[in-house]
């Protein structure tokens, strides 16, 4: 990586604060001062000296229609933040909670028990595709258990930042 004069980290520490961009940095190295950085060594040079990059606001979409009325959530929610496991949802048994560390080659992982008592393993690859092991060859879970697992799997994306 190229060391900068005093003058030049000044006048990248500029660019940054007039909200150039890591690529527009980058560039105007190499057109102001015949500097060729990757940008990876760009993004090391910013860390090294200190200077941070304004992030761009975001624009807010706003609402075509106006809200609803909120709805209550219920407290088992608020265990759900502390946890890893989901709030029971009305309508069945199944019962369903994520691995603190994921199955290799999953995003995330975890156990299921359906109504009907069948446990198995879930998973989540990085594809976005589903899967089942450990439950019998050809086993399809009860109908009413569908939603709720995909309700409890939504809420555990959520939580994972997925």
């Amino acid at each position: 990586m190229s060391q900068l004069s005093p003058e030049q980290l000044a006048q990248v520490e500029i660019w940054a604060a007039d909200g150039a961009n890591l690529n527009q940095v980058q560039d105007r190295l190499k057109t102001e001062f015949g500097i060729t950085l990757t940008y990876l060594d760009a993004r090391l040079l910013m860390l090294d000296v200190g200077v941070r990059i304004k992030d761009k606001p975001r624009e807010v979409a706003k609402p075509a229609e106006p809200a609803p009325a909120a709805v209550e959530e219920p407290a088992e929610l608020e265990s759900w933040e502390q946890g890893l496991e989901p709030p029971a949802l009305p309508g069945g048994s199944l019962q369903m909670s994520a691995d603190q560390i994921a199955i290799p080659g999953a995003l995330i992982s975890g156990k299921v028990t359906f109504s009907d008592g069948v446990q198995a393993s879930w998973f989540l690859d990085q594809m976005g595709r589903l899967g089942l092991n450990g439950s019998p060859q050809g086993y399809k879970p009860p109908a009413a258990d569908v939603p709720q697992f995909q309700q409890q799997l939504d809420l555990m994306l959520q939580k994972a930042g997925l």
